[in-house]
């Protein structure tokens, strides 16, 4: 298993690798900055169409989203970004609740990932 998130390139750049390394930092930064992460979360849920398959919820995915809403809802920076996608998700996409909460909880991740 690789890690990925190191920086390092596998190419022979021509721009110095500090440069290009910092390049990669601030575009990993800006893409997963809450406000631009939720946004694109929402205008995916708006195209997406559902599979008809439905997994039932168990204790895992109770406790997800209760962590979800500590970590993302209460302690982040973008607690705001976040209650406004699952506000938005309840009343224009039910269905697509766990997924928005799936897809936020990645954005978080790579927020941790890249700062």
């Amino acid at each position: 298993m690789g890690d990925n998130a190191d920086g390092t390139t596998n190419i022979v750049s021509r721009m110095d690798f500090e440069t290009l390394q910092a390049g990669y930092r601030k575009i990993m930064q800006t893409i997963y900055s809450p406000r631009v992460h939720y946004e694109r979360i929402r205008l995916f849920l708006q195209e997406y169409k559902l599979q008809r398959n439905r997994t039932d919820l168990n204790l895992q995915h109770i406790l997800a989203l209760f962590r979800s809403i500590y970590h993302l809802g209460m302690k982040s920076r973008g607690r705001l970004q976040y209650w406004k996608l699952l506000v938005w998700v309840t009343f224009r996409r039910p269905k697509a609740f766990p997924l928005a909460v799936t897809l936020a909880i990645y954005g978080y991740h790579f927020r941790k990932s890249f700062n």
